[in-house]
């Protein structure tokens, strides 16, 4: 079965630096998987490689809903279905929010099913107040994630990465975002929430649970590699 995300043998390395070291991981449809690691174990290079960031020397297969990516630019990738939230979501003043999305509809090949989610999402996640006002400017670290929730719901991809989403909120933002995430489940997408603490997993359900070592994944599981690793650490592993 064609899953969300299959990446097979995937290296990376920036000059003589080796980041990862042959990295498999499948997220099917449906389900919410976790990436965690401690600082430098290569979860963004990961994210950065699928999102198509030329700086690395890339190696190995990646596929979105079976459509292999690393012959492709990053707005190809966009258009197989993969989106990406950010750990540091960027201001685009003088462009409102309504603008970005109608933009969005408009590359999406069907801009009246986007429009119609779009519409829903607003209404689901109270982002009517924010839709005239330009991208990120003026908000709090919660609410520009909640924009990137927004806009992940409008766009319905096939596949989600959000790269520390939990980053710099406070403990009700945290557990807002994490019940949007949440809210978001769809058969038709599957979601790799790349995350340093286990604080977020206490507000989701996530279907497994990935540990990444030194570019590779050493460990996979259910909520009990969170808690162990919240009980023991990194340097248990």
């Amino acid at each position: 079965m064609t899953a969300a995300l299959e990446v097979r043998g995937m290296t990376a390395r920036l000059g003589a630096l080796e980041i990862l070291r042959g990295v498999d991981l499948t997220v099917p449809f449906g389900e919410i998987h976790v990436l965690m690691g401690p600082n430098g174990s290569g979860k963004s290079t990961l994210c950065h490689v699928l999102m198509g960031k030329d700086e690395y020397e890339a190696g190995g297969s990646a596929r979105v809903g079976g459509v292999e990516l690393m012959e492709l630019g990053v707005a190809e990738r966009a258009r197989t279905g993969l989106f990406e939230a950010f750990q540091y979501p960027q201001e685009i003043p003088g462009v409102s929010l309504v603008e970005l999305i109608g933009e969005m509809a408009l590359g999406s090949g069907d801009p009246s099913a986007f429009e119609e989610r779009a519409h829903d999402a607003a209404v689901q996640l109270n982002m009517e107040p924010f839709l005239d006002r330009s991208v990120n400017v003026g908000l709090s670290g919660g609410e520009k994630k909640r924009s990137e929730m927004f806009q992940l719901a409008a766009r319905g991809p096939q596949m989600a990465i959000l790269d520390e989403i939990d980053s710099g909120l406070d403990i009700d933002a945290v557990r807002e975002i994490a019940e949007m995430v949440e809210s978001l489940r769809s058969p038709e997408m599957g979601v790799l929430l790349i995350t340093h603490y286990s604080r977020i997993l206490r507000y989701m359900s996530p279907d497994r649970i990935h540990v990444m070592v030194e570019g590779r994944i050493v460990d996979s599981g259910g909520p009990e590699v969170a808690e162990r690793l919240e009980a023991e650490g990194y340097a248990s592993l």
